[in-house]
């Protein structure tokens, strides 16, 4: 602060919390103010590879409606009700619970179109994986994919301005 007046003004900063969603291992490690906590995932499949590169939570809906024609996909899906929805980029790319995936496939494979789904039950469950994140989460919390096969996510996708090249910047 620039003036005449010399005053010291206490803050407090929040707790920490990135998470790094890895689509080779199929997890998503949370650490949490230096503790960690692994949990089975399924991220983009070969066709519909999820973004890499750092990513912040932009907002949280309890339950949300998504739809591919919304994405570009055509009618690849239509799920009315998917919960614990936290949106990553401007173009559709979510962390959200999945209740119509089998339940084997978690941790095992890659399944979605892009986003990072969690184990989650129809009209969603707060002890959920996914439940569990949603409440944990805050707007701003970093998430980052890892081993993808898509590119690193446009600095404009969301707030993603963590993948622009300082120099750049």
């Amino acid at each position: 602060m620039w003036g005449d007046v010399d005053k010291d003004e206490p803050f407090t900063i929040g707790r920490s919390q990135v998470s790094t969603a890895d689509a080779a291992t199929h997890r998503m490690t949370i650490v949490r103010d230096g503790r960690s906590t692994t949990v089975p995932a399924t991220l983009g499949d070969d066709e519909h590879p999820s973004w890499g590169g750092t990513m912040v939570i932009m907002s949280k809906e309890r339950v949300t409606h998504m739809n591919s024609q919304t994405v570009g996909l055509g009618s690849e899906y239509d799920i009315p009700a998917a919960p614990h929805a936290m949106r990553l980029t401007r173009s559709g790319t979510y962390v959200h619970g999945n209740y119509w995936y089998r339940r084997d496939l978690f941790g095992k494979a890659n399944t979605s179109h892009g986003c990072v789904s969690l184990k989650d039950v129809e009209g969603g469950s707060d002890t959920s994986v996914a439940g569990s994140f949603f409440n944990s989460s805050l707007i701003g919390d970093v998430v980052t994919v890892v081993n993808t096969k898509e590119k690193t996510v446009a600095p404009d996708n969301g707030l993603s301005g963590w993948n622009l090249l300082w120099a750049t910047w």
